[in-house]
Parts: structure tokens; sequence; C-alpha cells
């Protein structure tokens, strides 16, 4: 509705990547790799498995960045402000990663097309691996808050239905999907990047409810 795909048709594919992650500002590095995978496809561009790695790790974080902003807003205007606060507590350690290796913390344009803008710095894999002990500890207190809390169940379970049929017929895809109960994952059905090299599971929840797509995030929070 910005406008962004169209201004993209009218630049040259260099200059197209700054916008490709404003289409979706919580999932800006996603956003930004898929243009440049479409890119090097069509230019047979081979990238070096470093850059494949690091860019599926920095895809797994914006994934974890994304599932913490529904989470925090969605119980926000449920009338759950504290968990606000926690879901953002963790955004911000994903967000100081990402200016650990870019300098920026979204909209990076740190892919490109054939690779990365330059190689992750020296730090970046103690840090992460720092956050990725602790974040297992942070899913489980929002689940201690949350999985409970009658406001919250009142106004999530068997609210907001969509069968596995509906949600295929309007095109869904990701969470909300797979909170209807279709197991598909497009990293695991159609893989890209070394996601054939990686073990997860895929959660599926069959209600098709606004609780089914909460256990969904969370449990996808997880297994990035």
């Amino acid at each position: 509705h910005t406008g962004f795909e169209k201004n993209m048709e009218h630049k040259s594919w260099w200059k197209s990547v700054t916008y490709a992650p404003r289409i979706d500002y919580v999932s800006f590095h996603a956003n930004e790799l898929l243009y440049v995978l479409a890119i090097e496809k069509l230019l047979g561009i081979e990238v070096p498995r470093r850059a494949v790695w690091a860019r599926m790790a920095l895809a797994e974080l914006n994934r974890i960045h994304s599932h913490l902003v529904w989470l925090g807003t969605s119980a926000l205007e449920l009338g759950a402000i504290s968990m606000f606060w926690y879901a953002f507590r963790e955004r911000e350690q994903i967000l100081d990663l990402f200016e650990l290796v870019t300098g920026y913390r979204m909209h990076t344009r740190y892919f490109q097309a054939g690779g990365l803008a330059e190689d992750v710095p020296v730090g970046f894999y103690d840090e992460c691996r720092k956050f990725v002990e602790w974040m297992p500890k942070a899913v489980d207190q929002y689940e201690a808050i949350l999985d409970r809390q009658v406001i919250w169940l009142e106004r999530t379970k068997g609210l907001g239905l969509l069968t596995a049929e509906d949600a295929i017929a309007l095109g869904q895809s990701g969470p909300v999907l797979r909170a209807s109960g279709v197991d598909w994952d497009l990293r695991r059905n159609e893989p890209y990047l070394a996601y054939d090299e990686v073990d997860f599971e895929v959660p599926v929840y069959p209600e098709g409810d606004v609780y089914a797509c909460y256990k969904v995030h969370m449990d996808e929070m997880r297994q990035s």
C-alpha cells in the first residue's frame, strides 16, 4: 500500500535492496534475504558457505524478533501490558546483536547479492551464544505468565477460528497456517540456505484459534 513494489520496478536491482526490508519492518532480514536470493537465482551466483550460514543465523534471530513483536503487541491489545515489556526485553538483545554485526539495528542492508556486505565481526558468535542459552528460559517465563492466565485464555481460546481449508483458501502462511493444522513450513518442505542440514521441528496445532497461534509462536522461538 506504500508503493514499494512500484518503486522497485523503476530502480536497478542494486538500488532496490534497501526497499525490500521496509515492506515488513519486523522481518527486515527475511525480506532482504528473499530479494537477494531472487537476484542470485536469476544471475546464477553461487554464495560462499560462510555467508549462507551467517544469513541463516540472522534470519532465525529475525524470526524470533518478529515473534516477540507479535507477542508483546498482541498481549498489550488484550490487556497484558507487562508481557509487552518482557517481550521487548529480549527484542532489545536481538537488535543489539544486529547492531554488532551490521552497525544498524534495523534495515541493515547487510545481505547483498553474492553474500554479505562484510564479514561477521569478532565477538558476535560469543554474544549470540549467550543469547541462545538465555532465550529458552525467557520463553518459559512468557508461558508461565500467560498459559494459565484467566483473562488471556478467555480472549484467545476458541476465538478467531480459522479452519485448515479456509487458511489455505485465504493464502495464509507461517504461524497462522500452522495454527490451523496445516503441516507446512517452507524451510523444511522446500529448503533454502542450509535448512536441509539442520534438525528442527515444525509446530502444528489443529485448533485454529488465537491460542493455537500463540503456541505456535512460542514453539517456533524455541526451535529457532
